[in-house]
């Protein structure tokens, strides 16, 4: 088996005539946060689209859990939160999560499990369209948690959380990296790059860096890592 959960190769995609990803390479090994920061629109969210198998390529190979990307037998081996929440509004939080469960063949104890990973308790019974912005991407987050993924895919997961829930959210993902789950996670705060085993820094579709945070800073000479990227952007240009 290999160590890398995700291997990517050449990925080039293009929309509207555009190319918004031009020829990365990378991998994402198991057991370990993969940080992809980058100011918006740089195209992550293109990129975390490819790795789940839903985002038309224009050239390239992208290999998830040793199979290609968008394959049926990864279906329940990826766990993967969206930008935007991805649950319905008319429904409770703990209805959403018990029939994602059951699409999902999780056991039902999962759900106890997620709600309380995420801080959702609480607010179990509460229909997810009144729920605040960030409660509803956490209920969106508790979903990709269900069963038991092996890599877990998320788009900007700590957006709009106080500091305290984005300390307690990082405190999971890398519980999780120690079981031996791969993640791979977007975000655009580059105060987040730090918490990250490795960090792919991303600007206008190309990747300026493929490094751990202590080599980033090495090679810039900078300590502060929003220094750095704006070191390496200076480099590339």
């Amino acid at each position: 088996m290999s160590n890398y959960a995700v291997d990517v190769d050449g990925l080039t995609v293009a929309r509207g005539g555009r190319e918004v990803v031009r020829g990365l390479s990378f991998t994402a090994a198991r057991g370990s946060v993969t940080g992809l920061l980058g100011p918006s629109g740089c195209g992550k969210t293109t990129l975390l689209r490819s790795v789940v198998g839903v985002q038309a390529v224009r050239a390239g190979v992208v290999t998830v859990l040793g199979e290609p990307a968008g394959s049926p037998a990864l279906r329940t081996r990826i766990g993967y939160s969206t930008q935007s929440p991805s649950v319905y509004a008319d429904l409770t939080v703990v209805e959403n999560l018990r029939y994602f469960a059951s699409v999902l063949r999780a056991p039902a104890s999962d759900v106890d499990r997620v709600l309380d990973d995420v801080g959702l308790t609480g607010h179990a019974g509460q229909l997810v369209g009144t729920l605040s912005g960030g409660e509803r991407g956490r209920a969106s987050l508790a979903v990709a948690l269900l069963g038991a993924p092996e890599l877990i895919v998320l788009d900007e997961p700590t957006m709009g959380l106080d500091p305290v829930l984005r300390e307690q959210l990082w405190g999971l993902f890398h519980r999780l990296a120690e079981t031996g789950v791969a993640l791979l996670v977007s975000s655009h705060v580059m105060d987040e790059a730090a918490r990250c085993d490795r960090l792919l820094l991303m600007r206008a579709g190309a990747l300026l860096a493929d490094d751990t945070p202590d080599r980033l800073r090495e090679r810039t000479g900078e300590r502060d890592l929003e220094r750095a990227f704006l070191a390496l952007v200076k480099e590339a240009a």
